[in-house]
Formats: structure tokens, sequence, C-alpha cells
């Protein structure tokens, strides 16, 4: 499979309102590609595709407003984008929530909410634009994990469990759609400056005391979203199929892969040596990925796998 590219395709993003959705915006427009973004926050949405068209005026931005944990409403938008675009270039599915809260501080509803966004509208919008994809040579798919899909922290259960999810559907789509000309990368990132934990909710049943806590380790989230888009794309364009994005990525990568069932304690410990957190606070939450590797801030680097 020959090298991807962008220009002169159409590309789908979802999340595209903000962070990493909106940096790969502006990153795939800069490569030429006509862009369909799709997110939930239609204020935020508008502004990001003015700024693209302000900068890119040669090419096509077509937003779109969906709330894709309603099923009803995602299959609505993908029926457009799939009648307006029969060949996609590609699609990123990066939209994603989070849940702070032990499995037994969490209604289902709450966990489900976040299955049905994290994990079952890649499923639904993937099966929805497979077509399209495979009608365009050389077409990519683009699922984003986390690094809790590399490891499952205590206080993330539905998280990590959706990010999983994520990453075993992805891996599974990569050797079946090899034979199609699909390429498939897995991304991973870490201590990446998005919306998320700011956004996130926190289960009905978390104490207060906990709750109190979770504003302090947005400030851990240090990398821009543009140089982890670039990483992103940079991975796409060599048909990679994982992409690990900053040092919290690559270090709880190979934790996971030495210590594949001692690792909680391996966390744990990082998480009281970490040399980010607050001066007089306690150690992070066991849900935050920065803070529990002790990586550095500003410290980035990419890792990926040979091409699929």
């Amino acid at each position: 499979m020959g090298t991807f590219t962008a220009a002169g395709g159409t590309a789908v993003v979802t999340g595209a309102a903000s962070g990493i959705g909106a940096a790969l915006a502006g990153r795939l427009a800069a490569r030429g590609a006509n862009l369909v973004l799709l997110d939930r926050d239609a204020e935020r949405l508008a502004e990001v595709a003015a700024s693209v068209r302000s900068g890119h005026s040669t090419v096509d931005v077509e937003p779109h407003v969906v709330d894709l944990a309603d099923p009803v409403a995602t299959a609505r938008v993908a029926a457009a984008v799939l009648a307006a675009h029969p060949a996609i270039r590609l699609l990123v599915n990066n939209a994603g929530v989070a849940l702070g809260g032990r499995f037994d501080q969490v209604t289902l509803d709450e966990f489900e909410w976040v299955i049905d966004i994290n994990f079952r509208a890649v499923v639904r919008l993937t099966h929805a634009l497979l077509p399209a994809l495979k009608a365009e040579p050389g077409s990519h798919l683009v699922n984003v994990s986390s690094v809790f899909g590399l490891v499952a922290p205590g206080g993330q259960a539905a998280y990590a469990a959706s990010k999983f999810a994520v990453r075993g559907f992805t891996e599974a789509l990569r050797q079946e759609l090899r034979p199609d000309g699909v390429g498939v990368t897995c991304v991973h990132p870490g201590g990446v400056n998005t919306r998320i934990a700011a956004s996130a909710r926190i289960g009905s049943g978390v104490p207060d005391e906990v709750r109190e806590r979770q504003g302090d380790w947005e400030r851990l989230l240090t990398m821009d979203p543009v140089k982890a888009a670039e990483i992103i794309l940079r991975g796409v364009e060599r048909r990679r199929g994982r992409v690990l994005v900053g040092g919290s990525a690559t270090a709880l990568d190979v934790v996971a892969r030495l210590l594949p069932s001692a690792y909680g304690q391996v966390l744990a410990l990082a998480a009281k040596r970490s040399p980010g957190r607050p001066a007089g606070r306690p150690a992070p939450p066991a849900g935050h990925p920065t803070a529990e590797t002790g990586a550095p801030p500003g410290r980035t680097r990419e890792a990926a796998e040979p091409p699929s």
C-alpha cells in the first residue's frame, strides 16, 4: 500500500469543534483536503469551519451538527454525507467523552453514555461510510483510542472499556480491509491539551472531595493539539497501523508490554512521584494519563507500528 495523500480527497472528521479534531481539520485543509466536519457543539463547529475557510479558500468545508450519542441522528447524518460524497479519502473517528468514577460509583446510564459516543458511534459511522472508503483508491480509516486503550487504571472503567473496544475494533478492521486497499490506524493520544478533561462528567456516586480535585489536573495536559494532529497525519501518510502521541502514551505502552498484569502498581507509584503535581495537592486521581506516568510536561515523542 502506497503513502496516503489527502490533497483533492474528502476527509470526514468527528469531534471537529475543538482539540485534536479542530487541529486535524486545519492540517488536512493545509494539505488540500476537502472537509466534512461533525460535532454536537454548533457554535464552536461554525467557528472552526469559518477559520478553515478563511485560511484555505480553495477547499470545501461542510459542517454537520450531530449528537453522536443519538443513533437515529448519527444514521441520518451518515446517510446525508454518503449521498453527497460517494467516495471518501479519509474518515477520522475522533469524538469522545470521559466519565470519572469507579464502576460502583457510576450508574449504568452514565456508563452507556460513554460507550455510545466513544465506541458505538465509531462502529455506526464506520459501517455507514465504509462503502465510500472502499470506493476511493488509497483511502484510510483512523480511529482515536487513548492511552487508556493501552492500560486500564482504576477510576476509569467506562472510559477504558470504550477505548479498549475501539482498539480491538480497529485492529480487526486493519486485517479485514487490507485486501480492499483501505489503510487503518489506531491512535493512542496522551497528555494532549483538549477540552475532554474540562467537559468530563463525574459519576453520580463519586465523593465530593474527589470531584473538587478534578480540575487540578487539566494543567498537566500540555501538548498542543496541532502538534498532535501533525503526528497523527504523519503516521497516516506512512500507513502506520498504530500511532502513539506524546510521552505518556509511549511510557504507558512500554509499561503495559513489560508488566501486562502488574502495571497498576507502577502507575500508583508514578502518580505519587509525579513532577507535575501541584504543590500541596494529593496525587492525581487514577484516571489522569499524564500524571500517572510521571511524564514531564512538554515531553513528546512519536511512536508508530510498521505500515499496515
